[in-house]
């Protein structure tokens, strides 16, 4: 049984070893044995998590059968090209390059969320930067609302409160980003017959941290069970380039910086995993509260955000719906 008062971060360490040898079995197994397939394709964007996927990859696979994919558009980061090359140096991997941003241009991703920011911005521009973020509702109290923040390019800043309406037109444009960078994997898994490795960690499969056919479409997504912590772990036993791992978690997604816990998770990965881990494994707010170093009244809030988005992300995780008791084929 947990002992609760003696909660710590110590809580969330693995051995890297015994975790790597055992990821990379399943790997082997799901990938040759259950799926027939030669090998794996993955992205990666200079962030930890598809870093140690890619070296987790490499391990099982062996260098000519694993395929990295850099697919950078308009609004990519600066670092995010050499980030990802310092990886691709580090450990000589065979990559493509796919730049996507003119393919998005014509499916109008930009266009799209540029029409929406003007309905609540109108001065914006579509040469100004932008992005949406959310306040740290857990030290408040108060309702979680998406703000866009822009920027023009003599550093005029503005934010203004979104309304759903609009909120849902800018995600639903920025969507596209991933789901066309999965439709780039998917025609190399098919071209190779390799399988489509996906790279989100526990938190983000738990939260719902991906996009429904886009980053969350995977054949196999081998660290989905281990927090971000653990991810880091893995990294360190690695010895993935620091300037990757020292780098806070970001989106990618819009033209501004803008780090994951003011897009989706509102507090830092360390906290939001002891957070996820004390909800279900049913530790005392109390007793997180004192591990985090903030107030219980805090975790509570938290862990009403965590329950509320793992609602939400049901949908995410839902496959289609098949009427009238059809059963897929036994593999």
């Amino acid at each position: 049984m947990l002992d609760t008062t003696s909660f710590t971060d110590d809580i969330l360490k693995i051995d890297p070893q015994e975790e790597v040898d055992y990821i990379v079995d399943q790997l082997r197994t799901t990938v040759y044995t259950k799926f027939k397939k030669k090998g794996a394709v993955l992205g990666i964007s200079g962030g930890v998590d598809s870093s140690v996927v890619a070296v987790l990859c490499l391990r099982a696979f062996g260098r000519d059968k694993v395929l990295t994919l850099t697919m950078p558009e308009y609004d990519t980061a600066s670092d995010t090209a050499y980030l990802s090359q310092l990886l691709i140096d580090k450990y000589k991997f065979r990559n493509i390059n796919e730049n996507i941003g003119g393919i998005l241009k014509e499916l109008k991703c930009y266009k799209r969320r540029n029409d929406a920011i003007r309905e609540v911005i109108p001065e914006f521009e579509d040469d100004w930067k932008c992005k949406i973020a959310l306040p740290k509702t857990h030290l408040t109290g108060q309702l979680n609302f998406f703000s866009v923040f822009v920027m023009s390019p003599e550093g005029k800043t503005i934010s203004r409160r979104l309304d759903l309406s609009s909120y849902q037109k800018i995600v639903a444009a920025s969507n596209l980003k991933q789901r066309v960078r999965k439709m780039i994997e998917y025609y190399y898994c098919e071209s190779l017959n390799y399988a489509d490795i996906g790279t989100p960690n526990q938190v983000e499969y738990d939260q719902g941290f991906f996009v429904k056919y886009g980053d969350g479409a995977a054949d196999v997504k081998p660290i989905a069970h281990l927090y971000k912590t653990q991810v880091y772990q893995l990294a360190e036993y690695f010895g993935i380039p620091e300037e990757i791992t020292k780098k806070a978690p970001t989106t990618d997604t819009y033209s501004l910086p803008q780090t994951q816990d003011e897009f989706y998770f509102s507090i830092p990965y360390r906290e939001m995993d002891l957070c996820l881990y004390g909800l279900d494994n049913h530790v005392p707010a109390e007793d997180v509260a004192r591990a985090i170093g903030i107030d219980t009244k805090q975790v509570e809030r938290i862990y009403q955000n965590i329950t509320q988005k793992k609602r939400m992300a049901k949908y995410l995780h839902s496959s289609p719906e098949i009427f009238n008791n059809v059963a897929p084929p036994e593999l």
